[in-house]
C-alpha cells in the first residue's frame, strides 16, 4: 500500500514540475501581439465607457447599468 502512495505522491508532484515560463519562451510572450491590451487608447476607451455606465460604483468591480451619458 506505501509503495502505491509513494508512486501516486511522486507522480503528482512530477505533474506539476513543467509549470512556468521557460527562457526561450519569454520573447515570445513580450510581443505587442500577446499582451492582455496590446492598444492602451481602445483600453482607455473601454475604461471610460465603464466609469460611464458604472456613474459613481467605482468602475468595473460594480455590476449594474447607467444611462452612459457622462
Amino acid at each position: 500500500m506505501k509503495p502505491l502512495i509513494m508512486l501516486t505522491l511522486i507522480l503528482l508532484l512530477a505533474g506539476c514540475s513543467s509549470l512556468g515560463v521557460k527562457p526561450w519562451e519569454r520573447d515570445l510572450l513580450a510581443q505587442t501581439d500577446m499582451q492582455l491590451v496590446s492598444d492602451p487608447i481602445e483600453a482607455s476607451l473601454d475604461d471610460h465607457v465603464y466609469f460611464s455606465k458604472e456613474g459613481s460604483s467605482g468602475g468595473r468591480g460594480f455590476g449594474g447599468g447607467g444611462c452612459g451619458c457622462n
